[in-house]
């Protein structure tokens, strides 16, 4: 039986370049970067290399790199260190209604302790209206949060131009540009953003550590107290190993990104074309405006897990939507808030291509999904009665 692992956005291989890179730091080099003896001077080089690294993928500085454990401890450090640092001078908060549960449930939190939080609605792509978001602004609007990329439907949105407007109106703008690194360029400058989140497993890095920039000026409270590592904001022993991974994946996942994403786009476009033509089958998200290898569909008449599972039989490895959220029986809120019904949010299916992913493999998809289709509507009795 074949295997295909069409579920990136969860999760990426580790790329053995990346694991060669890492592991002296298990057993070598293994002193604590705090230590002022040769053992931990030698690890702090390699640390620092790999600061440079990060920034250098994304036109920061070094010193404006913040080493964490993913890319949720990162949005929560952003919105939450933000806010609290500027609460004196406002507490109103803007959103979107498709942000990952990282940025929606620390918003949330922030809500509970009196901040105000305007979520802005998308429209039928999956997209954030520019003007939406300036007309949300007041003169106590202390931070915008807006996604780079979607993790479920692969949206991409206009952050350069809300980006852009923050600056203007002197307003912290944060991005979730987890999905985004190693699909498509990211500029920080370009993207006129003073805090953007990443995470290195969905580069073919480890998993537990990513990083958050911090454009030098922005003011941030840390979350968590003892130490005063990565600038007092995230205190505590770096993940040496991890944090010298992170450096190598980013450096490899931004080398011709561009080439990469002209790959993905063309297995991608084969994949929708197949898919779009089966009955009653559509396609989420921005059509064009979209990830390299983001593929989110419905099936109408048909539930989203019956579908995994039975993908999974013949060796197909998709999801139903973000890997955080994807033991919930609750329906994408991405989805609903495009103003998909609950019936097409169940029956959703994202497939995230990657890297090693071939056309042999997406033929493979697009033979064995029809009869699996099939045979799951000859049971429904909401397809029998349509």
């Amino acid at each position: 039986m074949k295997k295909v692992y069409l579920d990136h956005a969860a999760t990426t291989q580790l790329n053995k370049e990346v694991f060669e890179a890492m592991n002296p730091y298990f057993f070598e080099l293994y002193g604590n970067p705090s230590s002022v003896h040769s053992f931990g001077r030698e690890v702090r080089k390699g640390l620092e290399e790999s600061r440079e690294k990060v920034a250098k993928a994304i036109g920061a500085q070094p010193r404006e790199i913040i080493f964490t454990s993913g890319g949720t401890e990162s949005d929560n450090l952003a919105i939450r260190g933000s806010a609290m640092a500027q609460r004196k001078k406002g507490n109103h908060v803007i959103t979107s209604a498709v942000e990952h549960h990282a940025v929606i449930d620390a918003c949330h939190a922030l809500k509970e302790e009196g901040f105000e939080i305007t979520v802005i609605p998308v429209d039928e792509h999956g997209m954030v209206s520019v003007k939406d978001v300036e007309e949300a602004i007041t003169d106590k609007t202390i931070l915008i949060s807006i996604m780079l990329a979607n993790n479920e439907v692969g949206t991409i949105q206009p952050v350069a131009e809300i980006g852009k407007i923050a600056r203007e109106k002197g307003i912290t703008f944060h991005t979730d540009a987890v999905q985004a690194i190693g699909n498509i360029p990211v500029n920080v400058d370009e993207l006129n953003c003073d805090l953007l989140a990443l995470s290195a497993h969905k580069f073919y890095g480890p998993k537990g550590v990513g990083a958050l920039y911090v454009r030098k000026g922005t003011r941030l409270k840390g979350c968590s107290f003892g130490g005063s590592q990565e600038r007092k904001l995230r205190p505590g022993t770096e993940n040496v190993p991890g944090v010298i991974g992170l450096g190598k994946a980013i450096e490899l996942a931004v080398k011709d990104v561009e080439s990469k994403a002209v790959k993905l786009s063309r297995l991608r476009d084969r994949l929708i074309d197949g898919l779009l033509k089966l009955p009653d089958v559509s396609l989420n998200g921005h059509r064009t405006k979209r990830l390299p290898g983001n593929v989110n569909i419905s099936v109408q008449y048909v539930e989203g897990e019956s579908l995994i599972l039975s993908l999974d039989l013949k060796g197909i490895a998709c999801s139903s939507g973000s890997a955080c959220t994807s033991g919930s029986l609750d329906p994408s809120h991405v989805l609903l808030a495009m103003g998909l019904d609950h019936q097409a949010a169940h029956g959703s299916l994202r497939f995230t291509l990657g890297v090693e992913n071939t056309e042999a493999e997406i033929d493979y998809v697009l033979e064995t999904i029809p009869g699996i289709v099939e045979r799951l509507r000859s049971m429904s009795p909401v397809y029998a009665s349509k």
